[in-house]
Parts: structure tokens; C-alpha cells; sequence
């Protein structure tokens, strides 16, 4: 078996794009993966493209193989969008050396571990500040609104929900976002008292309408240098997060906020490879070291994860695409012992469910783990092309 041809495809999904590789084989097997190119990755495609010459032509079951080959073209620049191209091809080869053995993915490393996946509905209200027009879903205007979307969480299942910071102005409520540009507070990434006023009415809204059993995750993405993440972790220890999350790239700086907040801390979601989780396992920086499956590729971070495991941290992915990676992190889930819960959007565009065969399934707040050979779901290609990308 050969590898043919290599495809790149976008689509419009609303605020941002869908991406997919397709990689094609002289037996006629076809494999996909997802990536993303929407957020901090433009131009990933062409990296793929630049790329795929090492792959056409080579046996697409020698995966390590292929991965060593492409190293030595990319190791002067290692880490970034070079090692997201490597893993979206890794994952399509994945889906096809599965399709020719005729087992899941999952079992290509050992079985699964469990076939029912804990998530937690990620974005929980931002998403519906932000985009309602898009999702069709009637917009979030006040606090009240955030406790009202909490009690629906509850009725369609979900144990856990992650939110942002929402600003109100009395009138409406804003997703807080310095981190990347938008609000104030950039490019300082201060904390002040409404900011963080802000942080306690978010998560205790969601409190109010979830009640003491819903988990409740509070994202706080790279908006505060390490006193700002501080000051925030006290705020709202009353609340009892399941965890805050906080994106820093210095790993002393956030086992000193660690070692000091009231509440479990998961980071790490904009790493890539081993060689940048090494620091923060060493200083012991995290309780939940979060993997992004669809930038590091899903053998690279089976070893992540291996890794955590030996600093006794339990994973999570970091999963808002679209379906086909919510099924690659699920595999990735189902194959590791040291796992704590997947995240997974719930409001999104109403045409995402068309651009695969068969839409995930979740029930109770649990995802069902595909049992089809490869990653068990497949692209419809057709329904990718009729909404390009905008």
C-alpha cells in the first residue's frame, strides 16, 4: 500500500474555519484527520502541502517511520505549526492503518481503557455573548442569563460546564479577552476590581443555576500576568472550581500560583511535543495538564501523556473544532489510564453535524466512543465543499 495524493479542505464554520486533510492510498483507503488553522496557525495548510512530498509514495502504515523522515526536515524549527503538520498527517495515516486492519484506533494501542467519555460543555455562555446569530441560539445578556444556560446544561446531562470572564455593562455581556487583543486591559494584562468582580459574578451565576453538584471550569486563557491569575484564583475560591485554567508559557510562575490557589489548576493546551510539557512536570506547575490531540498528533500525545502519568497528573484534551477531532480526542480518552474529563463545544454552526456521516453521540454527559475501524467517523466531503470557507 502506497500513499497517492494529499489534500487540504476548509470550510466555513460561522467565526472561524474547519480544516481536513485527506490522504489517499493506490488500494483505495482513505484517510482524514482535522486541524486547525483559525487560531494563531495561519498558513498551516501550506506547511501540510510543503510536507507531503515525504509522505506520497511511502507505505502510510509506517507511521513512526514517516514521522522520523519528516523530523529532519523540520527539527531547525521544531514545535509551532511545523509539528501541527506533522500531526494532522500522522492522524490521517492513523485512520487509515486502522481502516486496514479493521480495528478503531484505540486499538492499535492497547484497547480502550473506557467507551464512555465524561465531557464537559466548553465555551458555556461565550459562545452565545459572541456568536448567537450564528448558532441560532437566543443571545446571553446578564448574569440571570448565565444562571438560566447552567440549568439547561443540567437538563441535557452534562455534569460540567467551562465558561470565560463576562463583562456586563447592564445591557449586555462581553466575553473579557485582553490575552488576545480585545477589551482593555491590553497589552498590559492588569487586574482590577471590576475584572475581577467580573470573574466572581460569571462563575457564581453559573453556581446559582447549576446548584453545588455541577462542575464548573473557569477559563482564563493568557488575559493576567501571574498576579492578575493570583488575585482571580482567591476571588473565587467560594465558588469550588473544578479547576481554572490558565494559559502561561513559564512553568515557575504558574506552580507558584499552584502551590497558593484554592482550587485544582489545568494548563498547558498551547504546548507542543514532550520537550515543552518537560518543564512544567518538573515543577510540578499543573493538576491537569491539558493536550491539544490535534497539534501534537495523537501517538505524540498518548507519550505526553505517559509522561503526566509518572508526575501523578492526569489529562485532558483540548477539544473546540469541529466533530471528526471531538472523535480523535475521544480515542485519545479511551486509551489513557491517567484521564480526568474531555472538553467538547455544544453550540456551534447548524450545518456542522452535516460535514460527517454519523455526528457524535453523547449521552448523560457522556461521549460514546466510535467502535468503526480508523477514527470510526468519516468526512462528508460534499458538505465540506458547500460551505467554503468565508
Amino acid at each position: 500500500m502506497k500513499v497517492t495524493k494529499i489534500e487540504t479542505l476548509r470550510c466555513d464554520a460561522g467565526w472561524r474555519m474547519f480544516s481536513f486533510l485527506k490522504v489517499m492510498t493506490d488500494d483505495g483507503l482513505v484517510g482524514w484527520s482535522e486541524y486547525n488553522e483559525s487560531f494563531g496557525s495561519a498558513g498551516l495548510s501550506s506547511v501540510i502541502e510543503a510536507l507531503s512530498p515525504t509522505v506520497i509514495g511511502r507505505d502510510p502504515r509506517d507511521i513512526e517511520l514517516i514521522n522520523c523522515h519528516i523530523r529532519t526536515q523540520t527539527i531547525q524549527s521544531r514545535g509551532g505549526i511545523n509539528r501541527q503538520a506533522v500531526a494532522a498527517i500522522e492522524n490521517a495515516l492513523l485512520d487509515i492503518k486502522g481502516k486496514a486492519l479493521g480495528v478503531p484506533v484505540y486499538d492499535l494501542f492497547g484497547g480502550a481503557v473506557r467507551k464512555r467519555i465524561p465531557v464537559y460543555w466548553s465555551h458555556c455562555g461565550s459562545y452565545r455573548a459572541r456568536y448567537p446569530e450564528l448558532l441560532g441560539v437566543p443571545r446571553v445578556k446578564n448574569y440571570d442569563d448565565l444562571s438560566r444556560l447552567a440549568e439547561e446544561v443540567k437538563s441535557r446531562g452534562f455534569k460540567a460546564l467551562k465558561t470565560n470572564v463576562a463583562l456586563s455593562d447592564g445591557k449586555t455581556l462581553t466575553s473579557y479577552r485582553p490575552g488576545f487583543g480585545h477589551n482593555k486591559g491590553f497589552p498590559e494584562l492588569n487586574w482590577d476590581h471590576d475584572i475581577v468582580k467580573a470573574a466572581v459574578d460569571t462563575v457564581s451565576a453559573f453556581r446559582a443555576g447549576g446548584g453545588p453538584e455541577l462542575g464548573i471550569l473557569l477559563d482564563l486563557n493568557f488575559n493576567y500576568k501571574t498576579e492578575g491569575f493570583r488575585r482571580i484564583a482567591d476571588a473565587v475560591a467560594p465558588v469550588k472550581l473544578t479547576w481554572l485554567e490558565i494559559d502561561t508559557h513559564d512553568a515557575p510562575s504558574l506552580a507558584l500560583i499552584r502551590r497558593d490557589a484554592p482550587c485544582p489548576i489545568a494548563s498547558c493546551e498551547t504546548l507542543c511535543e514532550r520537550r515543552d510539557f518537560k518543564p512544567f512536570f518538573e515543577n510540578y506547575a499543573m493538576d491537569v495538564a491539558i493536550i491539544d490531540v490535534i497539534w501534537n498528533g495523537y501517538m505524540e500525545s498518548l507519550k505526553i501523556a505517559s509522561m503526566a502519568d509518572v508526575y501523578e497528573i492526569n489529562v485532558a484534551p483540548h477539544n473546540f473544532y469541529g466533530h471528526l477531532s471531538s472523535v480523535i480526542s475521544a480515542h485519545f480518552c479511551a486509551a489513557v489510564p491517567n484521564f480526568r474529563i474531555m472538553e467538547t463545544d455544544i453550540d456551534a454552526v447548524p450545518w456542522r453535524d452535516e460535514l460527517v456521516d454519523v455526528p457524535p453521540q453523547i449521552e448523560n454527559g457522556e461521549f460514546i466512543l466510535p467502535t468503526r475501524p480508523g477514527w470510526g467517523v468519516e468526512v462528508n466531503e460534499a458538505a465540506v465543499r458547500r460551505h467554503p470557507p468565508k
